[in-house]
């Protein structure tokens, strides 16, 4: 088994800011991004919403099955992060910092340009553990602040620090199937319009070339 780079087992909140530890400062982002979650949740008001809604979502059905690649998303954010801090300190900088950039991205967004979706099913052809589980979510998570798509948005994210990790390739490939099957779930559950999975892309291109920038400079690439 690996051993880690960094001995966590010494660490204090006195010590953050020791070189050793000043990485995990990076993880304060998430209070930041719960902060504002529950700002634009609970205090834009749906009817100032903007619709999100293409012909394409007419023709993706619901499925709950896609349910179980939807919740692997968060167990793939906590892996990854968890697996880099351990591992390689710089590969875990790149995902937050990146993280970090969609997050800022997204709910700049959602506050100058608030949306709401109106995919979801009013009831469930099946009653099995996924529905109920899927109604659980809906009752939760609001259907608004949804373009672009931060579950697509970290998903590529975690799989571009992961295609520049050294492991062996086919680590590499299974991380995109599931990161592949993650995105098109968003839509499949009804939790996404196909147009907050594409406005996700030009926001992973921003955050791309920020937290990559010394490599794309190497390359002959200007930024």
């Amino acid at each position: 088994m690996k051993k880690p780079v960094v001995d966590y087992t010494k660490f204090t909140f006195k010590k953050l800011n020791n070189p050793e530890y000043a990485h995990l400062k990076l993880l304060g982002g998430w209070i930041v991004y719960f902060i504002f979650y529950f700002i634009t949740e609970n205090f834009i008001p749906v009817e100032k919403c903007h619709v999100i809604h293409s012909v394409v979502d007419d023709l993706i059905p619901f499925n709950e099955w896609f349910l179980i690649f939807y919740c692997s998303w968060y167990i793939l954010i906590v892996f990854s992060l968890l697996y880099f801090m351990l591992y390689d300190i710089d590969s875990f900088k790149r995902l937050q910092t990146y993280i970090i950039i969609t997050q800022i991205i997204a709910m700049t967004v959602y506050i100058i340009y608030p949306s709401v979706q109106d995919l979801r099913p009013d009831v469930f052809e099946h009653d099995n553990i996924l529905t109920r589980l899927m109604a659980f979510i809906y009752a939760f998570d609001t259907p608004t602040g949804v373009c672009p798509s931060l579950h697509v948005g970290y998903s590529l994210g975690i799989g571009s620090v992961w295609s520049k990790y050294d492991t062996r390739p086919v680590y590499k490939i299974l991380i995109w199937i599931l990161i592949f099957f993650i995105c098109i779930s968003t839509m499949f559950v009804k939790q996404h319009s196909f147009i907050d999975v594409i406005a996700a892309l030009p926001m992973c291109l921003v955050a791309e070339l920020l937290v990559y920038r010394d490599r794309y400079k190497l390359k002959g690439v200007i930024l």
